[in-house]
């Protein structure tokens, strides 16, 4: 379990540093890049108004309902993280869930600001 945190999280800590950065895998198609960062904007504005959530299976959530654009934000999001949560899975031969929670705890959790909200393994919605 521990070289499946290691693997899952220095991906995650690759795919964001890339987002945050701007650098694009293909620079001759710098479009999904960019995409993904104005959905992580989305997200980030919706953590902040308390309609989406991390869950404790390492994917976004509602909290409250929110509006079309959000959703496809948090679709795209999560899309991107079940490809990195696989690759990880694959990688280290566990399930893929196994390798979602264990971004969630080692990596997600600790980066969420005071204020956001989480959902718990035992499906309550709370505020960290």
């Amino acid at each position: 379990m521990k070289k499946t945190v290691f693997s899952v999280t220095a991906a995650m800590m690759a795919a964001t540093g890339m987002m945050a950065a701007g650098v694009a895998i293909n620079m001759a198609s710098p479009a999904p890049v960019f995409a993904q960062a104005a959905a992580k904007a989305t997200v980030d504005a919706a953590k902040a108004a308390g309609v989406v959530g991390e869950q404790s299976d390492g994917y976004l959530g509602f909290v409250k309902s929110g509006d079309a654009a959000t959703k496809a934000a948090v679709e795209e999001i999560n899309a991107g993280r079940a490809k990195v949560y696989a690759e990880a899975a694959a990688k280290n031969n566990v399930p893929v869930a196994a390798a979602g929670a264990a971004t969630f705890s080692s990596v997600i959790m600790p980066k969420m600001k005071a204020g956001e909200y989480y959902k718990d393994a035992s499906g309550s919605w709370k505020q960290k």
